[in-house]
């Protein structure tokens, strides 16, 4: 399998959407055909990092993402505490009784929040690079140098800083990878850090019981990839499979790895009959 072939900077040919949840407009971007699959990006990033995934998976899978709240092209603050209940009133806006979730990063943490607050709506979970989820602080995320390098500086200076830092690095040298990865963090508006929200809580991952995929790079942080083993060892259904040669960006450093173990999961859990 080639490492980057399927990656593009360029966006896919879905027009963009808009649905507005409590006075806020969100993004989202709706493509293929067969059970459907929400994507959701990781901070500072939006739904283009997708775009491999969706150029490998719309011929048998239904393929929403959206930009989360103050990320990509939506409109509002960052508020990770409302990200499940964004992904639920997209449900209903679309008529998606069930779903399987993929969350990348600070995204894990919202299609947890949405499996633990509605179980029978989800019918499996992939986590990519999930954060400690029990409370503890983030320690890969200084946010209040962040914070103070913004008011400093302005958001240039930390678009600067972030992309240069740990977990935006991508192993692969696929010039289109590199390209897509700055388009996004060039977009993102950086309102959190103007503006910081409170912190997210724990999540009850106890009571998910659906099947999970629990995805690490090989290559990540060391903190990421202990959270990943902890998660997998909590979860009730769960498997954990590195994959190699990526680090925290594993659907950009490996995409066709990557889509292939997404779609030998979502196979299994996600019959095409049973939607």
């Amino acid at each position: 399998m080639t490492a980057c072939a399927s990656v593009s900077a360029r966006p896919t040919q879905a027009a963009d959407r808009f649905v507005v949840v409590d006075g806020t407009r969100l993004r989202f971007r709706d493509e293929g055909r067969g059970p459907a699959v929400l994507l959701v990006h990781g901070w500072t990033l939006d739904l283009e990092m997708w775009n491999p995934q969706v150029t490998a998976l719309r011929d048998t899978f239904r393929l929403i993402r959206l930009d989360r709240r103050g990320h990509g092209l939506s409109g509002g603050l960052p508020a990770p505490q409302l990200d499940g209940e964004d992904l639920a009133a997209l449900c209903r806006h679309l008529g998606l009784a069930r779903v399987a979730v993929l969350g990348m990063s600070q995204g894990a943490r919202a299609v947890l929040g949405f499996a633990a607050t509605r179980p029978e709506q989800v019918a499996a979970v992939i986590l990519d690079g999930p954060p400690p989820l029990d409370g503890e602080a983030d320690t890969d995320l200084p946010l209040e140098r962040y914070v103070a390098l913004v008011r400093a500086h302005g958001i240039d200076a930390f678009r600067h800083e972030w992309a240069r830092g740990a977990l935006m690095q991508l192993r692969t040298q696929h010039a289109e990878a590199h390209s897509l990865l700055a388009a996004m963090i060039a977009r993102y508006p950086g309102n959190d850090l103007r503006c910081p929200p409170s912190p997210a809580g724990g999540i009850g991952v106890d009571s998910i019981t659906a099947p999970t995929l629990i995805l690490s790079g090989a290559h990540d942080l060391a903190s990421r990839r202990h959270a990943a083993r902890q998660l997998a060892a909590r979860l009730t259904d769960a498997e954990l499979v590195v994959v190699p040669g990526a680090g925290h960006l594993p659907n950009l450093d490996r995409p066709d790895v990557y889509s292939t173990f997404c779609r030998a999961f979502l196979t299994r859990h996600c019959p095409r009959a049973t939607y």
